[in-house]
């Protein structure tokens, strides 16, 4: 028989398992299972396909906004993905300021909690935008460790970022890559070991799993190693989630970023398409509800061994 001492202690954990990760999340998301849908900004002024018209930009940012949150999704993080190729550090100060009022315009529009991430990893840029238009958090592609991407060797910004967030006097949260896509870690650092760094030295506040590409999700035995690594810290899904394996992903993870699968005939050129944002949006909600049965069932049995117990005397 199992020590009575032992049963309370696996009820206890199960029973408070995630729950501070439901109460960070519901703060910011109004859920502990967020959704949170990309507006990819078309290319800004000094990149290389800018077309001249930061109208046109914002028109098509507030057009893909308005469908994200009509069809369900919990929050909105926007970048200029359309940048490519990026700059591996800072951006110039017109993508700065085209981005804060882009997503100033956003903001006005859809009553979302908004992200921002600006690539590759202007970090510090992203944290500056939004404090001053009071934007949630923020993605950082590299937060700690070292990267070798297509814009060359990436190092971690933790240390300058963490500074700046607190001399803005800024609560955004940082939401992490952890051996972000497109790119390759310098040396042979593992997963758990990349996620405990990522939030025991670089501080951060959730993490973000990816496949080795946009539109490639991360292997589910792989969230399910770095949601063990996490703890409390919350785990998202970064990249490939879509309607037909978002119940696989989201048995290991407390939240998803989603863009590709949503837009029309999920190519990551078009814009998004309300139908899609609805279907996945009803498809992860689905498999949310099934994940939270599981783990009620898994309390309340261990609930009943422990009450058995106490009536026999053990």
């Amino acid at each position: 028989m199992v020590p009575f001492p032992l049963l309370q202690l696996i009820y206890v954990i199960a029973e408070s398992d995630g729950k501070q990760v439901d109460l960070y999340l519901q703060q910011i998301f109004k859920t502990p299972n967020p959704i949170i849908g990309v507006v990819h900004l078309q290319p800004l002024p000094t990149s290389v396909r800018w077309g001249g018209s930061l109208k046109a930009v914002i028109e098509r940012a507030e057009r893909e906004a308005a469908a994200l949150a009509s069809g369900g999704v919990d929050g909105i993080i926007v970048e200029n993905f359309f940048d490519a190729p990026f700059t591996k550090e800072r951006v110039d100060p017109a993508v700065v300021t085209a981005m804060t009022i882009s997503i100033e315009r956003l903001m006005n529009l859809v009553a979302l909690p908004i992200g921002i991430n600006v690539l590759r990893n202007d970090g510090l840029s992203a944290m500056a935008i939004a404090s001053c238009v009071g934007a949630k958090f923020i993605r950082v592609n590299v937060l700690t460790g070292v990267m070798a991407t297509d814009q060359g060797i990436i190092e971690g910004i933790a240390h300058q970022l963490l500074r700046y967030r607190r001399e803005l006097g800024s609560d955004v949260k940082i939401f992490a890559d952890v051996l972000v896509k497109h790119a390759r870690p310098l040396g042979a650092e593992t997963l758990h070991a990349a996620v405990k760094d990522t939030i025991e030295r670089g501080l951060a506040d959730a993490v973000i799993l990816s496949g080795w590409a946009t539109g490639c999700p991360p292997v589910p035995e792989d969230l399910e190693l770095a949601k063990d690594a996490a703890k409390d810290t919350p785990v998202f899904i970064g990249s490939g989630a879509n309607w037909e394996n978002i119940s696989a992903l989201m048995s290991a993870a407390d939240g998803a970023i989603v863009a590709s699968s949503l837009k029309r005939h999920g190519s990551i050129e078009q814009p998004i398409d309300p139908i899609r944002v609805s279907q996945f949006v009803e498809a992860a909600r689905r498999s949310i509800t099934t994940k939270s049965k599981s783990q009620s069932g898994i309390n309340s049995v261990s609930q009943t061994k422990i009450s058995a117990h106490q009536e026999g005397g053990g």
